[in-house]
C-alpha cells in the first residue's frame, strides 16, 4: 500500500469522474448556496483520525481553512497529515499541502506541496494558476517549470473539495466542478445520495449526504475500488467521514475534532429523522 496517497485520497474523493466522452457536458456547472457559503467564512479546523481496514490508525490529518487578504473572497486551505504509532517505524509520513483560492468561485491560484515520506523521500512541488489566460505552471523540485494550457477555469485537488461543500447539491441533479489534474482540465462531475442518519459522531446524531466517487483519472495518487464521504446535510456540510477502498483494504478518515465560529447551531436541520437511518447502525462513527 502505498502511503503517499493519504491526504489526497481524501480531498479527492468528492469528485466523480465518468470516462464516457462527453458524460460531462450533459450536465450543468455547480452554483454556490450563498447561505453555505457564509458558514465558510475561514478560521475553520478539522482534525481526521485515519485508519486501515480492522480500525488500525495509522494517521491524523488535520485541515485549516482561513482567510486573508481584504477582498474577503481570498482563502489558504492548509493540509497536514503525520503518521501515528508503529506505522512511525514502518514508514513515517510529515506531508503538508497548501492551496490559495481566490473569488467568488474559490478558484486556486497557487498551490504548494511539501512532501517528506519513508526514510529519505523529499519533493516540494508547485503550482501556479492564470486562470483568466488559461495557463499554469507547475514544478517539482529544482527540474524545469512544465506550462499547460487549458480552455476555461480549473480547480485542483483541495480547491474543489472546499467548493465542492458550498455547492447547491441535490441527488437528481449532478453538477461539474471543473477539475485540473494529469495536465488536462476535466468536466468533474459531483453526485449526492438521499440523506441518511449517522449516530454517536462528534456533533451528535446527525443527518449526512452520501457522495460516491468514481475515479477515473489518477491525480496526485493511485488507488483502487470506491470512495465514500459522508457531509452532514446543514449549511455547515462538515465532512464527518470518508471511506475509500485501496488495494489491500480500505482506509477511513473520521472527524475527531471541529471548530468554526462562523458554524451557528445546526440542530434544526437533524430534527427529521431519515428513514433509511433504521437500517444506518453499522455504519456509525467510532465502531
Amino acid at each position: 500500500m502505498r502511503i503517499r496517497i493519504l491526504p489526497v485520497i481524501i480531498i479527492m474523493s468528492l469528485i466523480v469522474i465518468d470516462s464516457r466522452s462527453g458524460f460531462g457536458e450533459s450536465f450543468p456547472l455547480g452554483v454556490i448556496n450563498p447561505k453555505i457559503a457564509a458558514t465558510n467564512q475561514g478560521k475553520e479546523q478539522l482534525t481526521y483520525k485515519v485508519s486501515w481496514s480492522g480500525g488500525i490508525k495509522i494517521g491524523e490529518l488535520q485541515m485549516n481553512v482561513n482567510k486573508t487578504g481584504e477582498n474577503g473572497n481570498r482563502f489558504e486551505l492548509n493540509v497536514s497529515v503525520k503518521d501515528s504509532g508503529l506505522f512511525h517505524l514502518i514508514y513515517p509520513v510529515n506531508d503538508r499541502f497548501r492551496t490559495v483560492v481566490d473569488g467568488v468561485k474559490r478558484l486556486p491560484l497557487r498551490y504548494e506541496v511539501i512532501q517528506k515520506e519513508g526514510k529519505s523521500y523529499t519533493a516540494r512541488r508547485y503550482t501556479d494558476y492564470d486562470q483568466q489566460n488559461g495557463r499554469i505552471v507547475y514544478k517539482k523540485n529544482d527540474l524545469e517549470p512544465e506550462l499547460f494550457k487549458v480552455e476555461g477555469e480549473v480547480h485542483n485537488e483541495f480547491s474543489s473539495f472546499f467548493v465542492t461543500r458550498l455547492l447547491h447539491l441535490d441527488s437528481d441533479h449532478p453538477v461539474v466542478v471543473p477539475t485540473f489534474a494529469d495536465g488536462s482540465r476535466h468536466k468533474v462531475v459531483v453526485r449526492t445520495g438521499k440523506p441518511l442518519r449517522f449516530k454517536k459522531t462528534i456533533l451528535g446524531d446527525v443527518n449526512v449526504l452520501p457522495v460516491t466517487p468514481l475515479m477515473k483519472f489518477k491525480g496526485l495518487y493511485d488507488k483502487e475500488g470506491d470512495t465514500t464521504i459522508w457531509l452532514t446535510d446543514d449549511e455547515c456540510r462538515i465532512p464527518v467521514r470518508i471511506n475509500s477502498k485501496i488495494l489491500v483494504g480500505s482506509l477511513t478518515a473520521e472527524l475527531v475534532s471541529y471548530s468554526n465560529p462562523f458554524c451557528e447551531e445546526q440542530s434544526v436541520y437533524h430534527k427529521d429523522i431519515p428513514a433509511s437511518s433504521i437500517n444506518m447502525q453499522k455504519l456509525e462513527l467510532g465502531d
